[in-house]
């Protein structure tokens, strides 16, 4: 296991290397170096995870250096290895290498690759601290790290307005789950004595039923604790109320979106909660509450998708929307089935937003789905792996024989949340299926409008640039078309590429994920026989998984239904019928408006707390720092300074006889004194 050192180390090592270097290094060294680093990294974890997988690996720590010794509390910095890191090691080191290798075209023209490329190699080895940490102080580094370089990679740009305030808004919104997070492990301090994750979840069976003071009240406190921790997770994996960083995150690169914004950093709150699963389970009210925000933010977060035109945004709203299938799993009790649903969802978002990307960079940085079309045969490869992608992620598959990835994630989360028995799970599975029902709809509707119907490239104003810089006469084009004149084939004479090789193998593999992980892993993840995978790394509930296999058989058919009915709604409205959309959009007008703006959620937050902070700190700064502090603190102490030196200016006039007449009295002011004495 000692190979766990290679793993987390070498991304860091590399990212300092190329941090430092900079410029003064050149791109070239820099991209061999941390792409070199991560694919040795990902080389190491598949035989760990494998190993695991075999069941012929157990559990061990491996110890770093000492940490912090302060009384009683002590804690060491300790790499922990079982079968919940050995399944986040293969996630995070494979979709970090293949996002590397990726960026080596997506970034081939950007001036400051050798930053670009120490920021991701940064961010793995964060995430990576945060999956092997033995205590709750080592996953907080972690978590603080990842919120870090999903800053610095957000806003990247940092020239681009739009991109900085994306990086300080995914920051702040951040932070305040963090707040809940830090008062959760402060609280479990208080309550364990220990910080240390195994002694932690020894202990709860000691405080089950037992109460504590909180804001006055007192409360159960296993729930405490749990809802604390869990605001943390609402906050890194953009849950209903803390989701509104995810899509404004898309101002970043798009390599970004995919290694931050689909595999990683956002499962961050689904692997906690999963690695907490006892102190969780052993909390009713904690757990309904968990499913309760998995199932309002997949259905909440599936109907933005239908509506959003920028094909990033999609694909941003899709990952909120799975997030909240892989928490209300969780809430259910199938931890297994929300971890085997994250490790899914890496390989077909990852590879949907990689997809995404060779899009773009096929229609010259265009992001609006509207100015696509046409582009199967123009960019073929791209084309195939975005429509495994998009069979993954929609779940096509016959029950009980076959399927994509998706599928079986998917469905054993919706026979989980059924089986449960509860009223919460029944709701879960309800939102859970009209979410797939949406999920399927705007997952076919991106297709359709990307690579079906007519090429629609010519209203587009970046690819109107394209052509105007390729070929010097893009704006006569424009000129002929709009009196009327010459040929308009819809492609404005651009002509869209397929991507270099080094993009489009990542893509390659993704797909064989995207294809084979569900099927191949199926067994391992949600299977019977007291779960010997996880080896207690999590909790698995033999008869949640009997009752999984007992639900009637309508639940299990009901995903399938949904996709298909997905699929053809889309056919209709993007193949069949083109105008239908907008008419129905008009007959919906007020209903489209309100999705479309997602909920208002943006503008309430705006009038709620933006506009208010703001104006608190004018009124600190106009009226309290300059109009109270500065005027009698360092402008009063000069302009006292300065009225006094305008005096002696006065007095010094240089006259022999002005200074007689004050030396005379001088000399009668302190005859005087000493009279009046």
């Amino acid at each position: 296991m000692q190979s766990i050192l290679f793993i987390v180390f070498l991304p860091l090592i590399a990212s300092v290397i190329a941090g430092l270097g900079n410029k003064s290094l050149g791109a070239i060294p820099a991209k061999v170096l941390t792409t070199g680093a991560l694919f040795i990294s990902c080389a190491l974890s598949w035989p760990i995870f494998i190993s695991f997988l075999g069941g012929n690996a157990e559990a061990a720590v491996v110890p770093v250096l000492k940490w912090v010794q302060s009384g009683n509390l002590s804690f060491d910095w300790e790499l922990r290895v079982d079968t919940l890191t050995a399944v986040m090691l293969v996630v995070i080191t494979s979709v970090s290498a293949l996002v590397h290798l990726y960026s080596w075209g997506y970034m081939s023209e950007e001036p400051d690759q050798p930053r670009f490329f120490a920021y991701l190699s940064l961010f793995t080895f964060a995430m990576l601290m945060l999956v092997t940490a033995n205590n709750l102080v080592q996953m907080f580094f972690g978590w603080e790290g990842v919120g870090l370089a999903s800053y610095l990679l957000i806003g990247f740009w940092f020239r681009k307005p739009s991109a900085g305030a994306a990086a300080i808004k995914a920051f702040v919104v951040n932070r305040v789950g963090d707040l809940g997070f830090m008062l959760g492990i402060f609280g479990v301090y208080l309550v364990f004595g220990t910080v240390s994750i195994p002694a932690i979840l020894a202990d709860v069976g000691n405080h089950a039923g037992s109460t504590i003071g909180f804001l006055g009240y007192r409360f159960d406190t296993l729930t405490v604790l749990a809802i604390l921790l869990f605001i943390g997770a609402m906050g890194k994996s953009a849950q209903l109320g803390l989701h509104t960083w995810l899509p404004d995150a898309m101002e970043g690169p798009t390599p970004v979106s995919a290694l931050i914004h689909a595999a990683t950093m956002v499962t961050a709150g689904v692997f906690m909660t999963c690695r907490l699963s006892p102190l969780f389970a052993a909390s009713p009210a904690a757990m309904e509450f968990v499913t309760i925000v998995g199932a309002c933010t997949c259905f909440f977060a599936a109907t933005i998708g239908t509506t959003q035109w920028d094909i990033k945004r999609v694909i941003a709203y899709s990952t909120c929307s799975q997030l909240g299938y892989m928490f209300f799993a969780a809430g259910s009790g199938a931890f297994g089935a929300a971890m085997f649903h994250l490790f899914t969802h890496a390989f077909f978002k990852a590879l949907l937003f990689l997809g995404a990307g060779s899009v773009i960079h096929a229609m010259h940085h265009e992001q609006d789905m509207r100015y696509y079309g046409a582009l199967r045969k123009k960019i073929p490869l791209t084309f195939y792996a975005m429509m495994a992608g998009t069979l993954a992620i929609t779940g096509v598959g016959i029950v009980d024989v076959i399927g994509f990835a998706g599928f079986y994630s998917k469905d054993s989360i919706l026979e989980a949340a059924y089986g449960s028995g509860t009223g919460v799970g029944h709701f879960a599975f309800f939102a859970g299926i009209t979410a797939a029902l949406l999920t399927s709809f705007y997952s076919w509707r991106l297709v359709f409008l990307t690579f079906f119907g007519k090429a629609r490239w010519s209203q587009s104003e970046h690819i109107q640039h394209a052509v105007h810089d390729d070929h010097g006469h893009g704006h006569d084009h424009a000129h002929d078309r709009h009196h009327g004149h010459g040929h308009d084939d819809g492609t404005a004479g651009y002509h869209p590429h397929e991507s270099p090789l080094v993009m489009l193998l990542p893509l390659i593999i993704l797909s064989i994920g995207a294809v084979a992980a569900g099927f191949v892993f199926n067994h391992a993840f949600v299977s019977e026989g007291e779960g010997e995978f996880w080896k207690g790394s999590l909790i698995f509930s033999e008869h949640l998984i009997h009752a999984m296999h007992g639900v009637p058989m309508w639940v299990k058919w009901a995903p399938f239904g949904v996709m298909v009915t997905g699929f053809l709604g889309a056919i209709y409205a993007y193949i069949l019928n083109p105008g239908f959309p907008a008419a129905f959009v008009r007959v919906i007008k007020p209903l489209h408006t309100f999705v479309y703006n997602k909920w208002f959620f943006d503008e309430l937050y705006n009038f709620l707390f933006v506009r208010p902070s703001f104006a608190l700190g004018r009124l600190f700064w106009k009226q309290g720092d300059i109009g109270i502090i500065d005027r009698f603190g360092p402008n009063g102490a000069a302009w006292v300074v300065v009225q006094g030196t305008g005096l002696a200016r006065r007095i010094q006039s240089g006259l022999l006889t002005s200074y007689a007449l004050w030396m005379l009295a001088g000399l009668v002011a302190a005859v005087s004194w000493v009279l009046t004495r």
